[in-house]
This record gives structure tokens, sequence and C-alpha cells, in this order.
């Protein structure tokens, strides 16, 4: 079976990543809360839809995704919005302040937003 991992980074990755992932669920017929009403992965069926979701044991689908930001004002979006319960909390991660389109700025925060923990998250999901 495969599986795909989406990374998500920056405030653009993010919006496109929302707005991705809410047309995944209208196609597959997954409510916000990560539900499927008549789930069609009971009896094997189609692997494709298992390609994007994982399915957790108490029967609710979680992308396969990971969001990324320094500042957490559009993850906070996510976070807030109509697919909030779609996402594990592990999956949104966000650091304190913006960069505010400065190199340095956001060069010298990686001090206090470490792209270890990202890649830890990605390798153990």
């Amino acid at each position: 079976m495969r599986e795909c991992i989406s990374v998500h980074i920056g405030q653009a990755g993010i919006q496109v990543g929302n707005a991705c992932w809410e047309l995944y669920c209208l196609e597959h017929g997954i409510q916000p809360d990560g539900q499927m009403p008549s789930d069609k992965t009971v009896g094997g069926g189609d692997d494709a839809f298992n390609t994007f979701f994982s399915e957790t044991r108490a029967g609710k689908h979680v992308p396969r995704a990971v969001f990324v930001d320094l500042e957490p004002t559009v993850i906070d979006e996510v976070r807030t919005g109509t697919y909030r319960q779609l996402f594990h909390p592990e999956q949104l991660i966000s650091g304190k302040e913006d960069a505010a389109n400065n190199f340095a700025r956001g060069h010298y925060t990686s001090k206090y937003f470490s792209p270890f923990l990202v890649l830890f998250i990605l390798q153990s999901g």
C-alpha cells in the first residue's frame, strides 16, 4: 500500500494545504470531525483512499500531513476552523513569532524553533 505524507510550510503552504484537505474530505465523504458515515474502508475496498488518510482504532480518519510555520496565526486558523477536529495537534507545528520577511531574523530564530522537531514528527508518524 502506498502512503503520501503532505508537508505544508509557511503561510501559503498552510492555506493551500487546508483547502486541499477540505477538498479531499469532500471527495471521500469524510466529515469535518474525521468520521465517515458509510465507512468504505471496511472489508478492504479501495486502497487509494488510505494513501492520504490513516484510520485510528476509533474509526476516525486522520490526514497524513504536517503543517509548519514560525508564526502561529495561520496555523491557528486551522486549529479553530471547520476541520479543526480532523487534525491531530502534533500535526500542527508553530513557533512563537514571525520572521517578518527578514532572512536574518528567521535564520537566528531557529534556536527557538527546531527543524529537528519537524523531522522527528515525520519519522515517528
